[in-house]
């Protein structure tokens, strides 16, 4: 029987007369309403004709989380009198509740992502409502931009509803064509902000790690709610991890009940979570609460302000959550669970002038994570670029290449991008293209299932970091974990078999979209792209090894390098991520991706010469990663599945001094093996000596004194004139080696032979001989110059920006002006007749008027025997004393 009073409560049925307007005008909506109001449940009921208004219409409800799916159908089953499976149903992986006469069908966006993929015109289904699409998860977003072409090019009677409490409904209507934009008023209890800061700065998260003192603040927060205020307490906190520690400290509250609700939690958990209690409740829960599910009771919200979104590490190959600030939505969405059915309040562990910072969105998926299972969707779709998309955010460029390069590699799509026949049976098996990579081709029978659900569904931390351990535990656990384990290998088993991935039809296993956790879609990019794409290619899929028996579909099946099934464990880890398999070194281990990686103390691979890292994290302050879950592998295992990173070339580099030459076998950045080349290459050669050349510079030529003239020289020419004369900087001279080091660098074997080459010499090749400038090279900065004495000195260009005359006082009388070379005056420097610096200066008209006569003073008692005429201007030039000037200058002599 229906529930019509509980019906009649709920305030969106008033927006319900201008939702079916604006479906019968246009065929899409965006529905706003506020939290509370019966979006989720009475809206889907009213569009199927449930209610006893209008035609009888099968409606699908997409929501981001399987446990939001489940407890809305729950919800419209019981306002209908029914049990779920009835006229109300749900499907989520590895859990279908429909029956035959079901007319409204609650599923996670992943779920409706692969049957769209299976039947575009969604045949049956009459309307589609989007549930909660402001959280802008990458698979209700594909999802939107799916149903909107099939609208456009299929069924343009299917008709589309974007609902959300908090969204960019302007940019939803946008999207749909211009959709009416229907707006719901809700019964808004207010609720009171309490600012309840930390009394000493805690320090901000990074990656998944939470200062231990934030969340004790947390936990005296809702001890201080508690006792302040009535009702139940919602704590929202980032994590599992989190909501584990801020409950333990919970401990010894007395009546009232502690309960942990997340996305892992047991089904008897969150039933209980969305019943009315016995007793007054502390319910501990992550973002999963925020939207879709009420939890009656609560009348206060403690907030930490800590969200978990998936982040790229390009530089080190790493994708997983990170803990963030929560955005002003979500903060706004928190808050309104305190104020659902009475006044509440809602404790904010930030202060008031942090508020204003905040984010005001959540960050898009499609901008921050691994884009991979996207690519591969949209490349099933026909679409493989995404161009051709309703999408609220392009896809970025470079991670949308780093996806197609990997989908490449393990023969998801061809060279144009379009999906290959492989690829759309990865797409169906409702893990990520890794995952299923690994799947199909070590086999899908016996442990290689439990290992890719173990790693998908990524265990509890008490499990351990060893993935062959924490196979066992999952196989004896009779947790929540072990159940919902166990569910996903029979799922996975099935998926698996060559006929379930392509055949088409209500036979199919429904599954999640890209599924697994943060672990399982973790993609290399930005430095470690092209290792990842090329290591993926390798293995079972790109090569055939001796001595191991191949699968159908070209998997790798029983016989494995490494023995056993802790042999098997590792094969499945390092063909999911090869550019992640790693060797020890020293204290760390080495990826073959490049990235170095630690082990937590107390590690069960603690000792393993080889690893393969399936779940790594980057800690506080540190520059590698750290192993979360991974598996001990041998190295005939990394050969294999990482076989395309397998090298053996000569490496000749510079090293110690000289050129260093050895054969080298590599897998990726791992060295193998090291022994003498047979005669290495002289372009390595070449490139060797540049290197030294860069490291030590140009001093490992030979530089006679007339080389370093030269290049002094021709750096004056070159700031002073500019073109045709050459650049000589230890830059410039690197860029064109080419052009004036050759032959000789390619006659050069070895240091001792730079050691020959006449860097002047080659210098030269450089002057402008083609425009006929080189001749005038002595004209414009000549190594010496005449001086009124008649003697040729030496110019110092030294300083390029202005060249040194140093000469003797007296043999510069009678020079009015400073001599200049290419319009540059000289800086010259007057010397005593002992030739010890008298003077400095670059106008010599000045210094003979006012200069001249402190140094004659100071200088002619001291050398009495030179001249140090009254007026120097008008005297006659000499490099002789008094005395040799007057022998010279008497008749006869």
């Amino acid at each position: 029987m229906i529930r019509y009073d509980a019906l009649e409560a709920l305030p969106v049925r008033g927006a319900l007369p201008a939702l079916h307007d604006a479906l019968e005008g246009h065929g899409t909506a965006v529905l706003v309403a506020p939290p509370g109001t019966g979006k989720t449940t009475l809206v889907p009921l009213a569009l199927a004709g449930l209610l006893g208004e209008g035609p009888a219409r099968r409606v699908v409800v997409a929501e981001p989380r399987r446990i939001a799916a489940r407890a809305a159908a729950r919800r419209m089953a019981w306002l209908l009198g029914e049990k779920p499976g009835a006229s109300v149903g749900y499907t989520v992986r590895g859990e279908r509740v429909v029956g035959r006469h079901t007319r409204v069908e609650v599923v996670t966006t992943g779920v409706l992502l692969q049957r769209l993929q299976r039947d575009q015109e969604l045949t049956g289904v009459d309307t589609v409502v989007l549930d909660e699409c402001h959280e802008r998860h990458l698979d209700a977003d594909t999802t939107a931009a799916f149903l909107w072409d099939v609208r456009q090019a299929l069924r343009p009677e299917l008709r589309l509803v974007a609902a959300s409490a908090t969204t960019d409904a302007q940019g939803w209507a946008r999207l749909l064509g211009g959709a009416p934009v229907v707006e719901a008023r809700g019964v808004s209890y207010p609720v009171e902000v309490v600012w309840a800061p930390p009394a000493r700065p805690v320090r901000p998260p990074h990656g998944m790690r939470v200062d231990p003192a934030l969340l004790a603040h947390v936990a005296s927060v809702v001890r201080r709610a508690l006792a302040e205020r009535d009702g139940d307490v919602l704590c929202f906190l980032p994590g599992v991890g989190e909501i584990a520690r801020v409950a333990g400290q919970l401990s010894g509250l007395g009546d009232v009940e502690v309960l942990q609700v997340h996305g892992r939690a047991p089904a008897a958990v969150q039933d209980a979570v969305l019943s009315p209690g016995e007793r007054r409740r502390v319910v501990l829960a992550t973002s999963v609460a925020e939207s879709s599910l009420t939890v009656p009771g609560v009348r206060v919200v403690v907030d930490a302000g800590l969200a978990r979104e998936p982040r790229v590490d390009h530089g080190r190959g790493l994708s997983a959550l990170t803990t963030v600030r929560a955005s002003v939505a979500a903060a706004r969405q928190r808050a309104g669970r305190a104020g659902r059915e009475a006044p509440g309040a809602v404790y904010r562990c930030w202060t008031e002038a942090e508020d204003a910072r905040l984010p005001r969105f959540p960050a898009p998926e499609i901008k921050v994570a691994d884009l991979t299972a996207f690519a591969l969707q949209a490349a099933c779709w026909g679409d493989p670029d995404a161009s051709g998309l309703a999408l609220l955010d392009p896809p970025p460029g470079g991670a949308m290449a780093a996806a197609r390069a990997v989908l490449t590699a393990v023969g998801a799509v061809d060279a144009a991008g379009r999906a290959t026949e492989r690829g759309v049976r990865l797409s169906r098996l409702g893990v990520h293209p890794r995952l299923g990579r690994a799947l199909l081709d070590a086999g899908a029978s016996g442990a290689v299932a439990e290992v890719v659900a173990l790693i998908g569904e990524e265990p509890p931390r008490e499990y351990g970091d060893d993935l062959a351990s924490a196979l066992r535990a999952a196989r004896r656990g009779g947790d929540a974990y072990g159940a919902r384990w166990r569910a996903e290998v029979r799922r996975l088993r099935a998926a698996a078999t060559p006929a379930a991935g392509l055949a088409g039809g209500p036979g199919d296993v429904v599954v999640d979209g890209a599924g697994g956790a943060p672990g399982a879609t973790d993609v290399p990019a930005g430095g470690a792209e092209g290792a990842a794409a090329e290591a993926v290619a390798g293995g079972a899929v790109g090569r055939a090894n001796a001595g191991h028996r191949r699968a159908g579909g070209g998997g790798v099946k029983g016989d494995v390098p490494f023995g056993g099934e802790d042999g098997i464990v590792g094969l499945v880890a390092a063909l999911a991520f090869p550019e992640r398999v790693a060797r020890k070194d020293g204290g760390s281990y080495l990826m073959v991706s490049g990235t170095r990686a630690e082990l937590a103390e107390g590690s069960g691979l603690r000792g393993a010469p080889w690893i393969a890292v399936a779940v790594a994290d980057r800690p506080v302050g540190k520059g590698h990663a750290r192993v979360r879950l991974g598996a001990v592998v041998d190295e005939a295992t990394a050969r294999l599945a990482a076989g395309a990173l397998l090298t053996e070339r000569d490496e000749v580099h510079w090293a110690g001094g000289d050129v260093v030459a050895r054969r080298v076998e590599r897998l990726g950045a791992v060295e193998l093996s090291v022994g003498p080349p047979a005669d290495a290459a002289p372009g390595l050669v070449r490139d060797a000596l540049l290197e030294g050349l860069r490291q030590e510079g140009f001093g490992l030529l030979r530089w006679s004194a007339d080389a370093r003239v030269l290049r002094q020289r021709l750096a004056f020419l070159r700031l002073h004139l500019g073109e045709p004369w050459p650049d000589v900087s230890d830059e410039a001279l690197h860029a064109r080696v080419d052009e004036w080091l050759e032959p000789e660098l390619g006659r050069a074997r070895r240091r001792a032979d730079l050691a020959r080459i006449d860097a002047g010499q080659a210098l030269a090749r450089l002057l402008p001989w083609a425009s006929g400038e080189a001749a005038r090279l002595d004209e414009l900065a000549p190594e010496r110059i005449t001086v009124p004495s008649g003697s040729r000195i030496r110019i110092d260009y030294g300083d390029p920006g202005q060249p040194v005359l140093a000469v003797k006082v007296q043999e510069m009388f009678g020079l009015e002006r400073s001599p200049e070379i290419a319009g540059v005056p000289l800086l010259v420097h007057l010397l005593s007749p002992a030739g010890r610096p008298a003077a400095v200066t670059a106008d010599l008209a000045s210094f003979w008027r006012d200069g001249y006569k402190g140094v004659r003073a100071e200088l002619r008692g001291r050398y009495p025997k030179h001249p140090w005429p009254e007026d120097p201007a008008t005297a006659e030039p000499t490099r002789h004393t008094k005395a040799r000037l007057g022998r010279e200058s008497a008749p006869g002599s």
